[in-house]
């Protein structure tokens, strides 16, 4: 059974109309996932267009028209229940999933190669593993 970690609620999805945060993969790496509204639920994708990696979600939420996610870079449109474009530069595709469940209108991530890092984007975690200096210094070499 996997384990379940506390993400948001659903009808804080459907008001935002969509919540970023970042998860660790099976290996460790930091990768970001956005829910979206899904009719009366909500649904879990990786945060980067399949065509050319462009992200959904710089901060400021996700454009969707028609229940789509709209990729800001060359305009291809995905279903937000499927994941699935018909059109534009990643037609044919499918967005990546991470598995949620949604209980008593509160999601949780439930996939058991993600471990959740924080709410947000990669670059708005203070993750102990970001390979920076481990003391006060700013130098870097």
């Amino acid at each position: 059974m996997s384990t379940r970690t506390r993400l948001t609620t659903v009808e804080t999805v459907h008001e935002d109309r969509s919540w970023l945060f970042t998860i660790r993969d099976e290996y460790g790496e930091p990768d970001e996932v956005v829910l979206v509204p899904c009719e009366d639920s909500v649904e879990a994708w990786i945060n980067r267009c399949t065509h050319e990696a462009q992200r959904f979600d710089t901060g400021r939420g996700v454009a969707m028209r028609d229940d789509q996610l709209i990729c800001p870079k060359h305009g291809s449109m995905f279903d937000a229940c499927s994941g699935y474009c018909d059109n534009g530069e990643a037609a044919d595709t499918t967005l990546p999933s991470v598995e949620i469940s949604v209980e008593d209108g509160v999601v949780y991530l439930t996939d058991d190669d993600a471990t959740f890092a924080h709410a947000g984007g990669i670059d708005d975690g203070n993750d102990e593993d970001d390979d920076g200096p481990s003391s006060t210094s700013h130098i870097g070499f």
